[in-house]
């Protein structure tokens, strides 16, 4: 029965919901292996992932990959898989020269499950668990009834005893390489691991003790980054003190008054299409109370591009680029 004929079945009369977690290995040739000539699968295979509380078995390396979201788009880039993608879809911005690859864009929202199935894929990667839904990409167990793999990033599991907290770079790395266990690309996931690693050993934090705030998004009330998640493992590693490490969220809403009262030396704004830098210091200079802060008044602002706030293959640069951007700042 052809991949869309089952799915219409399937989507008539089932669905169910459920999760993902993790299980690290490093073995595994260069990407692309696949099945050898006789069809057998290469070492290691099958086996089965624990991926945020969803049970997800691989009896091959994955041949047709749908990304949703930057940072799942980015990581098969980085480990040099993009002839196995053959859709991407809601990016949070554009991806890197370095890793720039001719791959169709299903949707710049999330895509909704025709138009994923149409491509025949048999492995979705989403960023969020959020993008596995009815109403989204589809629910994970229907897909896998479709025999269609799906996997969240760890980083952003949000069941108990799966979700990271604190969020560290280890459980990055560890998703780096759970990615080459799926692949089969163990070596190049072992190369980028290292690669980043080596980085972020080289990384000096700014010498001064400084507060930031996390700007994400919102106007009338914050969101910002709080103390579990990706924004508070940049900042601390850059050498920052979040005020909103209290929180216990990856990112949270955090009322202007609280901000006030905590008054950031620094404050990192977020930048996306839909939600510009210009338009965040507008808001914080529109503000009557906000606007009186020193950090404000004196323009001591870090930016980071929203594809690169979330955790990932690029949460080491960023923790470089805050730490650049802090050296430029004229701070007495």
């Amino acid at each position: 029965m052809p991949l869309l004929a089952a799915a219409s079945l399937l989507l008539a009369g089932c669905g169910g919901p459920a999760p993902a977690g993790s299980a690290p290995d490093t073995a595994g040739p260069a990407p692309g292996a696949g099945p050898d000539a006789a069809g057998a699968p290469p070492p290691g295979f099958p086996f089965t992932l624990d991926n945020c509380g969803t049970k997800v078995t691989f009896t091959a390396p994955p041949e047709r990959a749908v990304t949703i979201k930057s940072t799942s788009t980015e990581l098969l880039l980085a480990l040099g898989l993009g002839e196995r993608m053959v859709g991407t879809a809601f990016a949070d911005g554009p991806v890197p020269e370095r890793w720039q690859h001719d791959i169709p864009v299903i949707s710049e929202q999330l895509p909704a499950q025709e138009p994923v199935l149409a491509l025949e894929p048999d492995f979705v990667y989403a960023g969020w668990e959020s993008n596995f839904s009815a109403d989204g990409a589809g629910e994970r167990e229907a897909l896998a009834k479709l025999g269609v793999n799906t996997y969240v990033s760890p980083a952003a599991c949000q069941q108990p005893g799966y979700r990271p907290a604190p969020l560290i770079f280890e459980h990055i790395f560890a998703g780096i390489r759970e990615m080459g266990r799926i692949f089969d690309a163990g070596t190049a996931a072992e190369q980028l691991v290292a690669g980043q690693r080596a980085q972020l050993d080289a990384i000096e934090p700014h010498g001064r003790e400084l507060s930031a705030l996390w700007y994400s998004s919102g106007s009338d009330t914050p969101f910002v980054g709080g103390g579990s998640g990706a924004p508070q493992l940049v900042m601390e590693a850059a050498g920052l003190t979040n005020v909103a490490a209290d929180v216990d969220q990856a990112w949270s809403p955090l009322s202007w008054e609280v901000v006030a009262e905590r008054n950031p030396d620094v404050i990192v704004l977020v930048d996306s299409s839909w939600g510009s830098t210009e338009k965040k210091i507008g808001v914080l200079e529109a503000h009557p109370v906000i606007s009186q802060l020193d950090a404000v008044k004196e323009g001591r602002y870090l930016v980071v591009p929203f594809a690169a706030s979330e955790a990932g293959v690029r949460s080491v640069e960023t923790v470089q680029s805050l730490v650049d951007q802090l050296a430029e700042l004229d701070m007495p």
